[in-house]
């Protein structure tokens, strides 16, 4: 999504998502980046993935062009949110958090 989007256009590109209706586009390479920093230190694949401490309630993470969803463990780490901030941040990335719909924008970090 455009960096600028609104916390109602996010929030109905999630309802599009649920629906299963999804952009055919290349994926935005941010979304990517995300994806890959985030699942090099907490695999959504393989043994790692299922194994005690793990910080997925559900596995493999929803990936699309536009967004990855993540539905967390209720034991999750504090250090696993945080990271997911850090990284949404530094991505410029919007966080929607489904129990509730609010939509923020972590402050944006540089490397």
């Amino acid at each position: 999504m455009d960096p600028t989007a609104a916390p109602d256009t996010v929030r109905a590109a999630n309802e599009r998502c649920a629906r299963g209706d999804h952009p055919q586009r290349p994926a935005d390479p941010r979304v990517v980046a995300f994806y890959d920093a985030l699942t090099s230190s907490y695999p959504d694949r393989g043994p790692r993935a299922t194994a005690p401490g793990t910080p997925w309630a559900t596995a493999p993470l929803h990936a699309a062009a536009d967004h990855i969803q993540m539905r967390l463990d209720e034991n999750c780490p504090d250090v696993v949110l945080e990271t997911i901030e850090r990284l949404a941040g530094e991505l410029n990335l919007d966080l929607l958090d489904l129990q509730d719909g609010t939509v923020y924008r972590p402050p944006l970090q540089t490397r």
